[in-house]
């Protein structure tokens, strides 16, 4: 791991045998958590300066955390900066053209097809280092391409990939096998059962190979790395794109895709109230001020931008990012569609049932008599009779038609467990 005083390689330190004392450049760690940094395709950017032994700090700057040469990456901006809308634009565009070609979703989908290949047309270009469908053939004629890739290649994709060897960026040095079952026999010997391996590619598919290699392990294992071409051998529970130097994960927040009301985007009705447990101070937790959120100074935490502090609260109430009112009454603030209801005495929906009893008659509303000597108690049944026949009929409806989604959803969802157990089959064998 490259140390904070050799980041960039344009302004690493200049000492030398006709200088007296220390020049270098040094990571400036922001007090200021409401102030997001700036993003570099690699996430976040640190703030960096220049300094010089015996000499005040110079100007302030910001520059990619992953590559110490702005030949791998461009990045840079003073801290006290303004950029015009133009130029801002022109950078996000920047950072989308440098994300891999293929969303990490699109990787398990061609994962999952590529083992139901047979053998004979299980390719991987060496040029491109990418693992090709029958469909990519043609765009690949012309490279170096291997055939016949088995489960096992697939089971160490560390020996199938070129290893990075830019000292300046992303480095891969792999540990050899004899250290990586050094360190699985270890793991194992001291009991733990779940591993995260940061960087290290060749023990993550090591303790997964003893794990189903038939071996009494029962150590699972999840893989972070800046290297998204892992991405194309793994299904999600087992890789993720990350960049350690500024704990950023590419691949974005926590949606459901598969959920109606909670997905990302305008299809989904809201944001899914994902809860962080931690005993990290909640100030040290930046939210995306991109996708919403704001710090608040006096709860010294990221809520959403309409989550509004309540000085009678003396905090951020909301629980679901609307803007909540504050009920003198109830002494407490409340979702912005609920009324303070005096029979309850507490705040509900408008159109709630009072847990207090309603005077009068229930059929017919008049104050002089209660529902069971009501005139029109005959008419009532008769009515209510007619309501419920034509609730029965609905909800037989509603039933036929849940019956046929669900025994369509059953053939569908049986498929996608054969489907499961068979690339369960080809990892294991």
């Amino acid at each position: 791991m490259a140390t904070s005083r050799d980041r960039l390689g344009t302004l690493e330190a200049e000492g030398s045998s006709g200088r007296q004392g220390y020049s270098g450049v040094e990571v400036v760690l922001s007090s200021d958590p409401a102030t997001p940094a700036p993003l570099c395709p690699h996430g976040p950017t640190l703030m960096f300066v220049k300094v010089n032994q015996g000499k005040e700090e110079t100007r302030r700057f910001y520059a990619c955390s992953a590559c110490r040469d702005r030949k791998d990456c461009s990045f840079f901006q003073w801290e006290d900066e303004k950029l015009s809308g133009a130029r801002l634009a022109a950078r996000e565009a920047h950072n989308r053209s440098c994300q891999p070609p293929l969303s990490r979703s699109q990787c398990v989908e061609r994962y999952l097809k590529f083992i139901e290949l047979p053998l004979s047309q299980r390719k991987f270009c060496q040029s491109c280092q990418q693992l090709l469908l029958p469909d990519d053939e043609e765009k690949h004629h012309e490279h170096q391409v291997v055939g016949d890739v088995s489960i096992t290649q697939l089971k160490r994709p560390s020996k199938l990939l070129y290893p990075l060897e830019n000292k300046k960026t992303n480095a891969q040095y792999l540990f050899a096998d004899r250290s990586c079952l050094f360190l699985v026999d270890l793991l194992s010997n001291l009991g733990f059962r779940r591993v995260l391996c940061v960087g290290t590619p060749r023990l993550h598919e090591l303790i997964r190979l003893k794990e189903s290699g038939g071996t009494k392990s029962n150590i699972r294992s999840l893989l972070l790395d800046i290297d998204f071409r892992y991405s194309q051998f793994y299904m999600e529970d087992s890789f993720c794109h990350y960049n350690m130097f500024n704990h950023h994960f590419f691949d974005g927040k926590v949606d459901y895709d598969n959920h109606a009301l909670y997905k990302h985007g305008k299809t989904g009705r809201k944001q899914s109230p994902v809860r962080i447990f931690t005993n990290i101070p909640p100030n040290k937790i930046i939210l995306p001020i991109e996708e919403g959120y704001r710090f608040c100074p006096l709860c010294q935490r990221y809520v959403s931008l309409e989550n509004q502090h309540c000085e009678h609260c003396n905090s951020c109430t909301s629980k679901d990012g609307r803007k909540w009112n504050h009920c003198f009454l109830c002494k407490k603030c409340v979702k912005p569609s609920w009324i303070h209801c005096s029979i309850c005495n507490h705040c509900a929906l408008p159109d709630h049932s009072c847990k207090g009893p309603k005077d009068g008659c229930f059929i017919c509303g008049e104050l002089d008599h209660k529902r069971s000597a009501c005139p029109n108690i005959s008419t009532s049944k008769k009515v209510n009779k007619a309501v419920r026949k034509q609730k029965q009929r609905k909800s037989n409806k509603m039933k036929m038609e849940t019956t046929k989604g669900q025994s369509m959803n059953h053939t569908s969802a049986t498929r996608k467990k054969k489907r499961r157990e068979r690339t369960h089959q080809y990892l294991c064998s």
